[in-house]
């Protein structure tokens, strides 16, 4: 169904074109949009058009044509006879309007379906005949990006989405919810790599950044049928998620690159807590002090290299051992000794899923 605002927008640009008055009626009699001085029109004459089953009649002061979309009325027109052109510009406006409302339909109906792809409302002969019928290639290569920003943006973030996938048709954007916009994209190589995936994540977020916003964005795997879409995008979601709990400084993540936090993401939650219990015998993270923390993520950053670490610490590299052997004594876990190191890298990321959780549960 198509809004009273934006019916009213389509009669004022057709109209301003055309230099005439004009009003727009439902196939109830009712006026829904207008355009200049249209005094003088009686709703009756209206009503009176519609049932007589005419195309098009000319009243007195006004021309009326139907606008008609499958056989079926669903306006009506009304053009002010107070100018030399109100009959062509009559034919023009049911014309124009008629077009418009095909492309508006086709395009709302294309949205729906993606969405009900996306999210896994159709059956599979469904997605395939109605892809047939909307003109959507079913056997096309594609991947589901999620660009997730503040929902005041949404809008904004939108058109400047559509800007950067202008030009290809089998690109589809649409949105689940106030936080994210997602966009459908064709992959012209069956064969693209990683970079390339990674290439068009960046190009739309340098283009919101153009603009004045921020997003963070996931993409899933890329799936050679249409009934997979739906695959793609729980991947980007999940990334979405992963990214959010372990990776919060990345601005682009791709379901294939979430390591070890993929795995921990889909535990048990009381399986982690008895996981830290064993290797922090009782303690959590507050205990340790914040020099402890950026000592072990520095250690961590440079690979369990001693010297690079002291050296970006600006410490002696005795200091380091120091600290190094200190944690040990608390957890029984050498960080120089790369299983050791494993164990404790595990342990952060768990303890930073089960914060992510409590906080879920509140």
């Amino acid at each position: 169904m198509v809004s009273n605002q934006i019916i009213q927008k389509a009669l004022v640009e057709i109209a301003t074109i055309t230099n005439v008055n004009a009003a727009i009626y439902g196939n109830d009699g009712n006026q829904i949009a207008v355009k200049g001085d249209m005094s003088g029109i009686d709703d009756k004459d209206v009503v009176s058009f519609i049932v007589s089953g005419d195309a098009s009649s000319s009243g007195s002061r006004f021309y009326f044509n139907r606008i008609c979309q499958d056989g079926e009325t669903e306006y009506v027109s009304a053009v002010k006879k107070d100018s030399d052109n109100a009959l062509m510009a009559s034919g023009l406006l049911k014309v124009q309007f008629e077009g418009f409302l095909q492309v508006y339909r086709e395009r709302m109906d294309k949205d729906s379906f993606i969405k009900n792809l996306l999210l896994d409302n159709l059956l599979q002969i469904d997605i395939f005949n109605r892809s047939r019928k909307l003109h959507i290639e079913f056997t096309e290569p594609r991947t589901v990006y999620i660009i997730k920003s503040e929902g005041r943006v949404q809008q904004h973030v939108h058109e400047v989405l559509k800007q950067v996938i202008a030009g290809n048709e089998s690109d589809f954007i649409t949105g689940t919810d106030e936080n994210n916009q997602i966009v459908v994209h064709s992959i012209r190589n069956r064969q693209a790599a990683e970079a390339d995936l990674m290439g068009f994540a960046e190009e739309m977020l340098k283009a919101i950044r153009a603009a004045g916003m921020e997003a963070d964005i996931a993409y899933g795997s890329v799936v050679n049928e249409l009934k997979d879409v739906s695959k793609s995008y729980k991947e980007a979601r999940l990334a979405h998620d992963v990214r959010s709990i372990f990776y919060e400084d990345r601005h682009i993540i791709s379901y294939s690159n979430l390591g070890i936090g993929r795995l921990i993401y889909q535990l048990p939650i009381n399986l982690c807590r008895m996981f830290i219990s064993e290797i922090f015998g009782g303690r959590t993270l507050d205990e340790f002090d914040e020099e402890t923390l950026a000592t072990i993520n520095k250690f961590f950053e440079n690979n369990l290299n001693v010297s690079e670490t002291s050296r970006q610490l600006f410490i002696h590299r005795n200091t380091l051992v120091y600290r190094l052997d200190k944690l040990q004594k608390q957890t029984g876990l050498d960080l120089r000794v790369f299983e050791d190191a494993i164990t404790f890298k595990i342990a952060l990321m768990v303890v930073k899923y089960i914060d992510y959780m409590d906080r879920i549960d509140y």
